[in-house]
């Protein structure tokens, strides 16, 4: 089948400034005539040469709706820059986690490798025609573009005035796996759709004992439950937690992907994940169903995830600082040893405290999985983590929300080895709370206010700045709120200098760091597709083994109360409560 190159004239629009998490915008923004084709070719325009003629690229995502129209888009626009050929997961489908696998992992039958990827995904944000969509550019290592390679295509959409299409092109049946190929004026052009699952099962089990997951699974007392909120995560689940670890059917919860996430939110938190937290207990009505003894939740396209015990919800921060104690022995890939370990500022400090006990090698980094991927491919950082529900480690350079749950099904078959036939088996709370009795316990939550006026979310930032600046200012708001909080003795916009590449990145971040080692932390978040997201972090740490055991919102209410009086957040965003609390 042969294809003609068509160029065609086209001007900038608005606003197309990639994020770390790439360009989101609703749909109906999208669907604009030029608008995506303006973006891919940005892309290419921005690539070096040899990044794009005669390359292969991924083009997949986690299916929400509009994502087959743009996966036949950039086929037809990546055959007419001479790109050699597209690998597609089945059905358009690949978890962001198992693009990066595919990146770095997969090998072609003519020994081909791919160089980069175009992702389709809005991550945790809603789906369908009047959602979100979501379109980035991931690197050959695996890893989302830096921030020079972003800068350049956002200049790009500013200037460009013609795109690269083969708009005659056959589409492609990304149902069927199998090569299409093709001719035009650079030679030959395959699109191969491949299995979406089997290089990132590969990859898993290489990484984990799958035999004693099998053995924990298979036993009478242990119950399993993972929802994948009808994102990506369910075209893994089922060869994963059933064909290769043997768990029941029954226990996988909305685990078929659909375009608009079944009219939910896939974000898995405690909020939006109303089904598995029912389910594992921790919702509001009292069915009289026994809970099973471990749930999972991932979001729309499977790097993150949600960890729950019997009525017991796991922090994201206490997450990855248990899963850093217990690497080494329990999961192989693990076994000699950890390079180093990094979170990002406003996860809590659980895992310092974890590093410092091991010897361990530990950094503070900007919220963005882009600097955690220069610190693994400088060798430095084996485990890595997010408080907003993102853990990893080096096997790949994303976040990856079903790698957690095998590190936490691992960690609780190492425990539970011997003990299979015993009474009684060591649950996720018990885990949790030795983890607290060895390291103490850091009280976190996060208050999202979600979409709320721009401008005044700016203005509400640009008066903590203005704070900062007089410390005895701030202690007195802090003592008129309550006489029973600490004294702030720090207050600063938090600022890294990247260890690997030197580079620097500003206003990251408001933080007042209290006496005695609690933190307020506030930050505008750039995750949603319109208004503003201001995130408010909330910590205190405990050693005392008396007090580990309180409930979380109650042992920060003071904080919580310093916090809303500190930043005036009823009166810059006009809201009483948050939109979400975890």
């Amino acid at each position: 089948m042969v294809f003609e190159v068509m160029k065609v004239p086209t001007t900038p629009f608005e606003g197309q400034k990639p994020g770390t998490s790439g360009l989101r915008k609703k749909v109906k923004v999208f669907v604009q005539p030029h608008y995506l084709q303006n973006f891919v070719q940005a892309t290419f325009n921005a690539l070096t040469p040899e990044k794009v003629k005669g390359a292969t690229l991924v083009v997949s995502g986690d299916g929400r709706y509009f994502s087959k129209d743009a996966v036949q888009t950039i086929i037809k626009m990546s055959a007419a820059n001479g790109v050699r050929r597209v690998w597609v997961g089945q059905n358009g489908l690949l978890s962001t986690p198992a693009v990066s696998a595919v990146i770095r992992e997969r090998v072609g039958a003519d020994g081909s490798k791919a160089t980069g990827a175009f992702i389709l995904t809005a991550s945790h944000n809603p789906g369908g025609p009047n959602e979100d969509f979501g379109i980035k550019y991931n690197m050959e290592n695996g890893g989302p573009a830096p921030e020079a390679l972003t800068d350049k295509i956002f200049e790009n959409t500013k200037t460009i005035k013609e795109y690269l299409i083969a708009d005659e092109l056959q589409e492609v049946d990304i149902s069927r796996i199998g090569v299409t190929n093709f001719s035009g004026p650079d030679g030959p052009f395959d699109v191969e759709v491949f299995d979406s699952a089997s290089d990132y099962v590969k990859l898993m089990k290489s990484i984990f004992d799958f035999e004693l997951i099998r053995k924990l699974l298979s036993s009478p007392k242990f119950t399993f439950c993972y929802d994948a909120l009808h994102g990506v995560a369910g075209a893994y689940a089922n060869r994963i937690f059933v064909e290769e670890l043997g768990a029941q059917q029954s226990s996988l919860l909305n685990c078929t992907p659909k375009e608009d996430f079944g009219g939910g939110h896939p974000d898995p938190n405690l909020t939006y994940a109303k089904e598995l937290v029912e389910r594992m207990g921790l919702g509001k009505s009292n069915s009289g169903v026994e809970p099973p003894e471990f749930g999972a939740a991932a979001d729309g396209d499977a790097d993150r995830n949600m960890i729950l015990g019997k009525r017991f919800f796991v922090t994201p921060s206490d997450s990855v600082a248990i899963i850093a104690a217990n690497a080494v022995g329990a999961i192989p890939y693990f076994s000699s040893g950890l390079k180093g370990v990094a979170r990002s500022m406003p996860t809590s400090a659980a895992l310092d405290v974890v590093a410092k006990s091991l010897n361990l090698k530990f950094f503070e980094v900007p919220t963005g999985w882009k600097f955690f991927g220069n610190l693994m491919d400088a060798g430095q950082c084996s485990i890595c983590g997010e408080e907003s529900f993102g853990t990893g480690s080096d096997h790949i350079r994303e976040k990856d929300g079903i790698w957690a749950v095998l590190a936490w099904l691992s960690i609780l078959a190492y425990k539970n080895k011997d003990n299979l036939n015993g009474d009684k088996l060591v649950t996720v709370e018990d885990i949790v709370r030795q983890h607290w009795a060895t390291y103490g316990r850091h009280y976190y939550t996060r208050y999202d206010y979600e979409n709320v006026d721009a401008g005044g979310a700016k203005d509400l930032m640009a008066n903590m700045v203005k704070m900062m600046s007089s410390l005895d200012e701030v202690n007195t708001i802090v003592k008129g709120a309550r006489s029973d909080v600490s004294k702030v003795v720090n207050a600063d916009e938090f600022e890294y200098k990247d260890p690997v590449d030197g580079s620097v990145s500003k206003h990251q971040g408001i933080r007042f760091l209290f006496e005695d080692g609690s933190r307020l932390v506030f930050r505008l978040s750039g995750t949603g597709s319109e208004g503003a997201t201001i995130r408010l972090y909330i910590e205190q740490y405990e050693k005392d083994p008396s007090k580990i055991g309180r409930d979380s919102q109650e042992a920060l209410a003071p904080l919580v109360e310093v916090a809303l009086k500190l930043s005036k957040m009823q009166e810059f965003t006009s809201r009483s409560a948050p939109t979400v609390i975890t």
